[in-house]
């Protein structure tokens, strides 16, 4: 990734983390953008390069003065540090990965005079935590930002109203990975449906086993009977098997744990659809636009979820899915036995869905938008 006599535009990628299970597509950007980038992350300190040490410690300290509220003064110690990366690399562009990391380092920027893009993907544009506690120096970085790409709409309208520019603000979904994610038959496939993703409040998984709880099972031999399989982990998984337990759902929900990107993709060519209960969490974090929904949509399955954030823009109701409001568990419960009791149904808005994500929701479309906006910044920043 540091390739000093690369001919492709250079390219510096700061991220919060890389070893983070959840964050597929923060790799994906680093593997598949046309630049030559060197990329650091905030919880790497190794002592053999001293350069990523201090990038590190330099987060360490920002975090610290974030957590006094001292937030001009949380700038200070990962602009230093990333001053003198830009220096020492040349970058023509920075990236960085979430809104919460590029205030931290926004003042190297400015000083240099290298034009930055950021990207927000979903908390760090909803949470309290973050989009309130941030809110004036989120002002701030859309006074310096030459780009911003955010996952959906009502994103980007929250973003707007903090002085983003209409013209440097570029949606765009992270996209499905069309290598992986294909091949589901939801009208031979048994009723069983799968829920992917962490288990933290605005996922909804409580509200997904509530509603499948609600499925009427008496008239079905239980060999017949639907099944919900559960992909991820969290601080809810207890809970979670705590209701499953208290609904006497055991023969019928199954937490799988965490399962990686291609063994997901293998469990959604054997069920009949894919579920998921999106909604704003107490703390106010709400999703950009869920990639596996994405997902699920390319490999052919139907998708029942809620009318929250971006997914309205990515499964169509009536044609690719289902959505209901956030917590109608009632509702989502109706929506699934449709697609239990008409497996050509479940087919017919699969292929839709499959047909609507390979025209615009993959990965390639992703980083082909990206990069045209990277590309961008930097020639008008070289004019």
């Amino acid at each position: 990734m540091e390739n000093p006599i690369s001919s492709q535009p250079r390219l510096l990628v700061l991220a919060p983390s890389r070893r983070a299970v959840s964050e597929t597509f923060v790799r994906a950007n680093l593997q598949g953008l046309p630049f030559d980038v060197t990329a650091f992350f905030g919880d790497e300190r190794p002592f053999n390069h001293p350069w990523r040490f201090a990038y590190g410690l330099a987060i360490l300290l920002s975090k610290a003065c974030t957590r006094l509220r001292w937030l001009r003064l949380a700038s200070w110690p990962a602009s230093v540090v990333t001053f003198g990366l830009i220096r020492l690399y040349r970058p023509q562009a920075v990236m960085v990965e979430f809104g919460f990391e590029a205030v931290r380092v926004m003042e190297a920027c400015a000083w240099t005079g290298i034009p930055f893009v950021v990207h927000f993907r979903g908390s760090d544009a909803s949470a309290r935590d973050r989009l309130g506690l941030l809110k004036s120096r989120y002002r701030r970085l859309m006074s310096l930002a030459a780009g911003v790409i955010v996952k959906s709409q009502p994103m980007a309208q929250t973003l707007m109203a903090l002085g983003a520019r209409p013209d440097r603000l570029l949606i765009s979904p992270s996209g499905a990975n069309r290598a992986l994610f294909k091949g589901s038959a939801p009208a031979i496939a048994p009723p069983v449906f799968l829920a992917v993703g962490r288990f933290v409040e605005k996922k909804g998984p409580l509200h997904t086993i509530r509603a499948f709880s609600l499925l009427e099972t008496e008239t079905q031999p239980r060999e017949q009977r639907p099944q919900l399989w559960m992909v991820g982990e969290g601080p809810l998984v207890e809970e979670a098997k705590v209701l499953v337990q208290s609904l006497e759902l055991q023969d019928r929900v199954h937490l799988l744990g965490l399962r990686r990107q291609e063994e997901v993709a293998s469990l959604m060519r054997e069920v009949r659809g894919f579920v998921q209960h999106s909604l704003v969490a107490p703390d106010g974090d709400s999703e950009g636009s869920p990639v596996a929904v994405m997902e699920a949509q390319l490999s052919g399955l139907p998708v029942v979820a809620t009318r929250h954030a971006g997914i309205p823009e990515v499964v169509l109701e009536g044609e690719s899915g289902f959505l209901v409001d956030e917590g109608d568990v009632a509702a989502m419960a109706v929506a699934i036995a449709k697609l239990i009791k008409d497996p050509a149904l479940a087919a017919r808005l699969g292929d839709c869905g499959r047909r609507r994500v390979l025209e615009g929701f993959t990965i390639d479309h992703h980083l082909r938008q990206v990069s045209g906006l990277v590309l961008k910044v930097i020639e008008e920043s070289s004019s």
